[in-house]
């Protein structure tokens, strides 16, 4: 807390000298609302063709220096048409009536300004407003047609139980078929070893919107992951005046926030715009409230021109620490008590116990992300869009093995794992340790012990873990840490080129994109000194298990065309990655392996018709999507990788858009197929003996998914800034065979059954009112999913209520601009229910949570 504060204070006296040029003529006045002659405050006003801008205040008055008379005044607003009014010689008044704009304001399309052939949307502002600022940026993605979000804790800080659904394919801790791009720019994974999740890279104070391409993934998309479509998450950019906001966020489970942003306004004579920011936040868990979640972030992003050049830079650090939940592996431990995931708050003193203790189920993680993009208008129709970045991800994920780890063959002496300052690196597991006498030699159970040592989680250990057989003898336990590390840079250039075909118009679009990357991976055991106390551990960890680096390189071109000809566009495209991956040995014991991932040429294309009624068009789109091999393929040696090819899948899109002045809908059918699923085949497996590899089994690809679908959403805008909003969404997902009925059963998979975590039915229905006296709800269904593969078990269908109360726009002196308090409540009706879902477990959903945030501006 005291660096953020430093930070903040850093900021102020930085920004705090920084002068804006005095202008000619004053120009004042106010802005409204046309349909309710109300006052819009923080709407933007700047001079045009220039950074010079101001923003108006609770009673929507502003003052703007300009250049000199004959200026351009633009006006804008989330909500509104933007407006431009040019300023005569001699006035100095102008007032502006803001026409609302529905689509706008929800930010709801299926194809916006740039051609799309299938379904996109984007998240609207009152959607943010339902979710706390304390929560992960994904969550507010969870009412977008056929999206599902589902997190264990009550603000998302926990990474190991954050699934996102959409069309059958999802992000899960171990699967990652959704890509997650950050300004464009590749997240590097977000599955949860991987630790770079969006939410590593922004802040919901920095949030511009989140654009989310369900089922087809854009031709353009950096993404190695995009099976089932992309979520792009944007930053916002700085504002056209100095601005300093500071926020705080106060809720239940001990949750606390405080984040600053300081908008500096033009600088650098007026050539440049910029913002710093700043947050930290905490909270425990909702079970027993044992868990320490703490997050510090920090980013800055500058935007500006040089002639024909639009330059963007960001740079952002995040840090993260979280104590983990569990997941439930039956339906009967959640009838028994739903509220409690089987982890311990308070240390047992009996390794068999301690493993549950939550604070030892942690995680940290560290991401850094700089990069700098252009875009240069060439002339001749001709514009390049161009980047290059850095990130840097650091993370460990603890875990308390309630056993010591034995490597080395004592011969019955003692044993040499339990001296302090040991260390062996490499090497194979011979057995585990679990008591010692008082010379340090391993102990067996006292023959006969019966053990009623029971943790209902585990259920009864027997006589090796129950310290009643073992008299005389002291217990030893691990505390186990997984280190994580990635580095990559990348770069991109796409270029356009926009012309006339005859009485056509013809679009070619065209690019590259390069990344080198280097996944680090690494495990070690140290000794718990006294495991009766608690989980102080030997700094020397007394066995390395592994230590591998896999270095990748990644290329990814495309090109695109599309023709506009009357009420009709059409585009084709074709793309390609050329993806090598290797995994190296720290320690010299297994060989080199290195696995070619590249794609096959991947088609895609589609065609838009505007009818002849305004603001009704259909489109239809086709488009092949690609998966990398993971580096996950490659942690376990000696598995085969031989003739593995990386996953793909075909979608196809059949929908239809209407924006009118108040209402905005849009419809899409869809269909998936995804064949050539990445599977193991253990080495003793039934599946025949062309499956029985020597050593540790091999990867197949067999298998996979289908899913059909309809999506819909309807915006409707009513009297008084009051929007309605309904989104639905129809799937049927199920597993497709791989034809061998033995590897389906290895797998645990029957053809035709429902496809694990995926709802059949998902409607949403949100009312929403705008202005100083904000106020909404929203009101979800999520129908029953399937939990287990090798059992009948579904998590019940439920309803989640969200609703938030928002004052704005009230000052508190003359040095504040506006004060907002905002009131929000998830899960309003305390419904238990099972939230995220994978490898036939499910996670506990989080029960009610309020949380009040008060902001200042000024």
């Amino acid at each position: 807390m005291m660096r953020i504060s430093l930070v903040f204070a850093a900021c102020i006296l930085i920004f705090g000298f920084i002068d804006v040029a005095q202008a000619q003529v004053t120009v004042s006045g106010t802005v409204v609302s046309a349909d309710s002659n109300e006052p819009i405050a923080n709407v933007t006003v700047v001079v045009a063709g220039t950074l010079i801008g101001t923003v108006t205040d609770s009673e929507g008055a502003y003052s703007i220096d300009l250049r000199s008379a004959q200026d351009v005044l633009v006006f804008s607003y989330v909500g509104y048409r933007t407006q431009r009014h040019l300023v005569e010689a001699g006035v100095t008044t102008l007032d502006v009536a803001l026409e609302p704009d529905v689509v706008t304001l929800e930010e709801i399309s299926v194809v916006s300004d740039e051609l799309r052939t299938f379904a996109s949307n984007v998240v609207s502002a009152p959607m943010i407003s339902q979710q706390p600022a304390l929560a992960n940026l994904a969550s507010i993605v969870d009412n977008l047609p056929g999206v599902s979000v589902q997190e264990g804790d009550s603000y998302g800080m926990e990474d190991w139980s954050s699934n996102i659904v959409m069309r059958g394919f999802q992000v899960t801790i171990n699967e990652a078929q959704i890509g997650t791009t950050v300004d464009g720019i590749p997240n590097g994974s977000s599955d949860y070893w991987s630790g770079s999740k969006a939410s590593r890279f922004m802040d919901i104070s920095t949030l511009g919107t989140v654009e989310v391409s369900q089922g087809t993934a854009d031709i353009s998309s950096t993404s190695l992951e995009a099976l089932g479509g992309t979520l792009n998450y944007t930053t916002d950019d700085p504002a056209a005046e100095r601005i300093y906001k500071v926020s705080a966020t106060f809720g239940e489970r001990s949750a606390r926030r405080v984040s600053m942003r300081i908008d500096t306004g033009p600088i650098f004579g007026n050539r440049a715009l910029a913002w710093i920011a700043a947050a930290s936040q905490q909270s425990t868990d909702w079970i027993e409230g044992s868990a320490e979640n703490e997050r510090e972030h920090l980013a800055a992003k500058v935007t500006t021109r040089a002639g024909a050049l639009d330059l963007v830079g960001y740079v952002s650090y995040d840090r993260i620490r979280e104590n983990n939940y569990q997941r439930l592996y039956s339906e009967s431990d959640f009838d028994v008590n739903p509220n409690w995931d089987r982890l311990i708050g308070t240390w047992a003193g009996i390794p068999y116990l301690n493993q549950f203790y939550r604070q030892g189920w942690e995680t940290r993680r560290g991401n850094t992300l700089v990069y700098v993009q252009g875009e240069l208008t060439a002339g001749m129709g001709i514009s390049v869009d161009m980047g290059a970045y850095y990130h840097a991800n650091r993370g460990r994920g603890d875990w308390l093995p309630p056993y010591i780890v034995d490597i080395t063959d004592d011969n019955g002496g003692p044993e040499s794992e339990l001296v302090s300052g040991s260390h062996v690196e490499g090497g194979s597991q011979l057995g585990v340790i679990r008591f010692v006498d008082s010379d340090g030699r391993m102990t067996d159970p006292v023959p006969g012990c019966t053990s009623s040592f029971i943790f209902n989680y585990y259920g009864g250990g027997g006589p090796e873990v129950d310290p009643a057989c073992h008299p005389g003898a002291s217990a030893v336990q691990s505390f186990r840490h997984s280190h994580y590390g990635k580095d990559r840079a990348g770069a991109n250039l796409d270029a356009n080129w926009f012309t006339n075909i005859g009485s056509a118009n013809s679009s070619l679009r065209v690019g590259v994109w390069f990344e080198e990357s280097s996944r680090h991976l690494g495990r070690d055991w140290h000794r718990v000194i006294d495991p009766t106390i608690g989980y102080a551990f030997e700094e020397v960890a007394y066995w390395h298990q592994y230590e591998w680096d896999f270095p990748q390189t990644a290329i990814r071109w495309y090109a695109d065309e599309t023709i506009y000809v009357g009420s009709f566009t059409a585009r084709a495209g074709v793309r390609q990655y050329l993806v090598e991956l290797s995994r190296v040995d720290d320690f010299g014991v297994d060989s080199l392996l290195t696995v070619n991932t590249d794609s096959d040429l991947l088609f895609s294309g589609g065609i838009t018709w505007d009818s002849p009624l305004e603001g009704l068009s259909a489109f239809a789109g086709f488009s092949q999507n690609y998966k990398a091999i993971s580096a996950l393929s490659l942690e376990v040696p000696g598995r085969s990788l031989e003739g593995l090819a990386p996953e793909s899948a075909s979608n196809i899109d059949i929908g239809l858009q209407y924006t009118g002045n108040r209402v905005a809908l849009s419809g899409t059918l869809y269909s998936t197929d995804f064949e050539n699923r990445v599977i193991f085949l253990g080495p003793q497996t039934a599946a025949g003996p062309n499956y029985l590899i020597p050593g540790g089994g091999a990867y197949f690809n067999a298998g996979g998914l289908s899913a059909r679908g309809l999506e819909g959403s309807v915006t409707v805008q009513l009297p008084n800034q009051i929007s309605a909003y309904t989104a639905f969404s129809v799937s049927d997902s199920e597993y497709i065979g791989s034809g061998d009925p033995a590897v389906d059963a290895n797998q645990g998979i029957e053809p035709g059954t429902d496809v694990t975590g995926v709802p059949s039915r998902l409607w949403v229905v949100s009312l929403d009112r705008a202005g100083p006296l904000g106020a909404g709800v929203s009101a979800k269904y999520t129908a029953r999913r399937r939990v287990s593969l090798t059992a009948d078990w579904y998590a019940d269908s439920y309803w989640m209520v969200d609703g938030y109360i928002r004052l704005s726009g009230a000052t508190l002196g003359d040095m504040f601009r506006t004060t907002e308090f905002s009131l929000v409540g998830n899960n309003l009706f305390d419904v238990a229910y099972l939230s995220s879902i994978t490898e036939n477990a499910a996670w506990l959903g989080a029960p009610r949570s309020i949380s009040l945030t008060a902001t200042v501006t000024f």
